[in-house]
């Protein structure tokens, strides 16, 4: 086992803006890869921006930027000056990965297209991530996740309030997941490279990444089969799939799919034995044609009994739920610390922080342990040392 990570000594440039493209190398950069960040002189990416934005949550650390652009190194380069464009170039000849979610007009400006890249380094894996991937009429279109993933994917409008509205996205909901699927490209291309040799091209969508989250409910469609309508007076269709309030007042979801089985399990454990047997509610069939009566019956028993009492009835009796917790609460869960969800991160100037983790684990490989996220241009200098940039020409370039 490297105790640097199990990808130690392989170099990614993140050559990318806000999340998703990024994203995926931080995932990374948590294995032990070098990422090197490009970024504009001056401002930088301008997802160092966002968390200044009105509606955005406040504190005294950049908590965005520190999210996605841990470990990372930051090198400031005005990409439309010929002499920085010639020095990305040859850090890209000493690359393992060339990360972008630039969009294919831009990289044409720049030049660093695939096409452009390509004969620098045969090994070369060059990840592009799109908003709505190569081809047809959207190609070039500028997305968020927000556009791409929540809404062109049918997600937004499949998670509606009771009124049929459709639910806002939270910052990142689609990005993370997309840079999952970016990093899962990487890897295979990197795979495919220690059979063959040779570098390539790889591709994921923001598009496609929100499909495959919808991937239920489009399948389904895609088959015309036929929806449940949403109940005028608010009740749940299956009340063996919803959420609950307790005595105390806290939310928690039920969670059955095997009705045969754990329906009957549930009435006995609520001193109703004879209710699975009842035929109102006996079947499938029988339960969804008279699913408000049922839903009244459980949220009355619930509402009898606070949370912590229904906590321990379920864990003895194999019941599927979860709470239905505020962040607040999230981030005091000790599940999550144990699940390494959430980890440490000592900031140089904040001191001991803690940071979320990327969700992938390798038995027997150590993670690196979260660093700060640099500022603007921290590593310039150095990695223009190293790219064999030296007096006049190293000192103009930094200018």
């Amino acid at each position: 086992m490297d105790q640097r990570g199990v990808l130690a000594g392989i170099r990614v440039i993140d050559c990318g803006t806000y999340v998703a493209g990024p994203a995926a190398a931080t995932v990374m950069s948590d294995f032990g890869a070098e990422v090197i960040k490009i970024e504009r002189p001056g401002g930088g990416d301008l997802w160092r921006l966002f968390s200044k934005l009105p509606g955005v949550a406040k504190c005294d650390l950049d908590w965005c930027w520190e999210l996605t652009n841990r470990n990372k190194k930051s090198v400031a380069l005005d990409l439309s000056r010929p002499e920085c464009r010639d020095a990305l170039l040859r850090l890209v000849g000493t690359a393992d990965v060339f990360l972008t979610n630039y969009q294919r007009t831009l990289l044409e400006k720049f030049r660093l297209t695939w096409e452009d890249l390509a004969p620098l380094n045969s090994r070369l894996i060059y990840a592009h991530l799109t908003g709505y991937g190569d081809a047809g009429a959207d190609a070039d279109a500028p997305a968020f996740d927000a556009l791409a993933y929540w809404a062109r994917s049918g997600l937004m409008m499949s998670v509606t309030g009771t009124d049929g509205s459709p639910g806002a996205p939270r910052p990142g909901m689609g990005d993370h997941p997309t840079a999952m699927s970016m990093f899962g490209a990487i890897m295979l291309g990197l795979y495919r490279r220690e059979r063959t040799g040779c570098g390539g091209r790889v591709t994921t969508s923001l598009l496609a990444s929100g499909a495959w989250a919808n991937a239920c409910d489009i399948q389904a469609k895609l088959l015309n089969a036929e929806f449940p309508q949403r109940s005028a007076d608010g009740h749940p269709p299956n009340p063996l799939t919803a959420a609950y309030l307790s005595g105390d007042g806290k939310i928690f979801l039920l969670v059955l799919i095997d009705p045969e089985v754990e329906f009957p399990r549930l009435c006995r454990i609520l001193g109703q034995p004879e209710l699975s047997q009842s035929e109102l509610f006996c079947s499938n069939a029988s339960r969804e044609a008279n699913a408000a009566a049922l839903y009244e019956i459980l949220r009355s028993q619930f509402e009898a009994h606070d949370l912590a009492h229904w906590a321990e009835v379920f864990r003895r009796s194999d019941i599927k739920w979860a709470p239905l917790p505020r962040l607040d609460d999230v981030v005091k869960d000790p599940q999550m610390r144990a699940a390494e969800a959430i980890v440490a991160l000592e900031h140089p100037r904040a001191g001991h922080l803690e940071t979320v983790n990327s969700p992938v684990f390798i038995s027997g490989e150590s993670k690196r342990k979260p660093s700060a996220a640099p500022d603007v241009g921290t590593h310039t200098r150095e990695i223009l040392e190293e790219l064999g940039y030296r007096g006049t020409e190293l000192e103009a370039l930094l200018r």
